[in-house]
């Protein structure tokens, strides 16, 4: 039986550089994927899409509230972007940047849209890592500065801000691989150096954002990483998913959740951890530890898990395994698993911050878009969180990702993730039929999904 709870919030989800466009409006700064995306025929991205335009919300956000507003939505994370609001990243303010967001803000409010606002979503002001990024401890201050004056300005009507979107993706695709911008390769020991950095970002962030709005202001974080399932629901199976999520010697420790939340929460690293990140640790004064910020919640972006036996090893997998048009694998599961196991390790409230999937889709000849695979998709994602909901799992909300089509990093316009469906070519939204039934999940409270 799906049952969520009477105040559980539904919305949307997207970020500043894969929608919004106009790069160089209104005094904004050049920002690390602007710089990314301009090296034409470099590789970086493919077909050498940019964000210079993207969707347009920009310019076309009175458009895209109302189609929130037609189609129930509750609650819109979208991040902003430092560039347009501090164009050299700890300079002087662009106040038209921040006139854009307190205006996007008093239009969602008075739609009746909850505003959950993201203050890093993986655009650093070029400035700030001509100095070294996320690598530079400077950062920190010049982040927690940048949090404050957001929340002056915006402080009394927002009432949710998430601090810094996957910082694991910051980390391991944009230092540590290079896929991603500022496209640096970097070895163990650094990137460890940044996961901290990013920790005390945060903290420091948080506690300037509450001295402006006060303790009832909730500050979060939204991690991602390897979350694990078991190929059987039994005890020992659900043990052994528990330790595999979080077992630090297993390949890809970079990609893990409590590579940055152990540090938040429990002020240490786990006893897995790598012989680099043993390293690091050795170099980290007490009262670093002393300055983290246990968040108010956990933001979870949740896409697909990994199925484990009950040793912990990868189970589960078969010829013809579904999967996405990004092809990543389809694992509902996870969705039950994985908020629950965070809540045991943490102890802290999670809303469900991003779960969707790219579809192969077209404006069919009807002149609309169907979509019955992200219908399937998040019907079976949503009813496997009914579950850890069910088992006591104090979720507080799901937001989709995402709400529109839009820039998806370095594959570019290729994948589509949005219950509305951009035209490229002339901007034009088309809600899809994922939209309408979204749209009908919120107004009943998922009672629907039962059907």
């Amino acid at each position: 039986m799906v049952q969520f709870p009477s105040d559980f919030l539904w919305g949307v989800a997207c970020a500043s550089y894969q929608c919004e466009g106009a790069w160089d409006a209104d005094g904004k700064g050049p920002n690390i994927w602007d710089d990314f995306c301009h090296v034409t025929g470099g590789g970086r991205v493919k077909n050498d899409d940019n964000g210079d335009v993207a969707c347009d919300v920009y310019h076309r956000w009175p458009e895209d509230i109302a189609l929130m507003k037609a189609h129930n939505i509750r609650a819109y994370r979208f991040s902003v972007s430092w560039a347009r609001v501090i164009p050299d990243g700890d300079g002087a303010v662009n106040e038209a940047g921040l006139a854009f967001y307190e205006k996007l803000v008093d239009a969602l409010l008075e739609a009746g849209i909850e505003p959950l606002v993201t203050l890093y979503h993986w655009d650093l002001p070029s400035a700030l890592q001509y100095k070294g990024g996320w690598l530079n401890r400077d950062i920190v201050p010049a982040f927690a500065r940048y949090a404050r004056i957001v929340a002056e300005r915006l402080g009394d009507r927002v009432k949710c801000y998430m601090t810094i979107n996957e910082p694991q993706c910051i980390t391991a695709l944009g230092y540590g691989l290079g896929d991603h911008a500022p496209g640096w390769k970097l070895p163990g020991e650094d990137l460890a150096r940044i996961y901290h950095i990013l920790a005390l970002a945060h903290s420091e962030a948080m506690r300037q954002i509450k001295a402006v709005c006060g303790p009832a202001v909730r500050v979060g974080i939204v991690p991602c990483g390897r979350l694990c399932y078991p190929a059987e629901d039994t005890p020992e199976n659900r043990e052994a998913a528990y330790r595999a999520t979080y077992d630090l010697s297993l390949p890809r420790w970079e990609f893990t959740q409590n590579i940055i939340m152990d540090s938040l929460v429990l002020r240490r690293y786990d006893d897995t951890a790598p012989e680099c990140v043993r390293r690091f640790a050795a170099t980290i004064p007490a009262a670093d530890w002393d300055a983290m910020e246990k968040p108010d919640f956990i933001g979870i972006n949740v896409y697909h898990g990994m199925c484990v036996d009950a040793e912990g090893k990868p189970a589960g997998g078969y010829a013809g395994f579904p999967l996405t048009a990004c092809k990543w694998p389809v694992t509902p599961e996870v969705m039950h698993y994985g908020p629950m196991n965070t809540y045991r390790r943490y102890g802290i409230p999670v809303y469900i911050s991003e779960n969707g999937l790219s579809c192969n889709d077209v404006i069919f000849l009807d002149g609309r878009v169907h979509d019955p695979k992200r219908i399937d998709f998040l019907h079976r994602y949503l009813t496997e969180l009914a579950k850890a909901v069910a088992e006591g799992t104090p979720v507080l909300g799901y937001l989709q990702w995402s709400f529109l089509d839009n820039f998806e990093w370095n594959s570019g316009y290729d994948e589509r993730f949005g219950i509305i469906y951009v035209d490229y070519p002339t901007l034009r939204r088309i809600p899809k039929d994922s939209a309408a039934w979204y749209a009908k999940v919120i107004e009943t409270n998922g009672a629907c999904l039962n059907d």
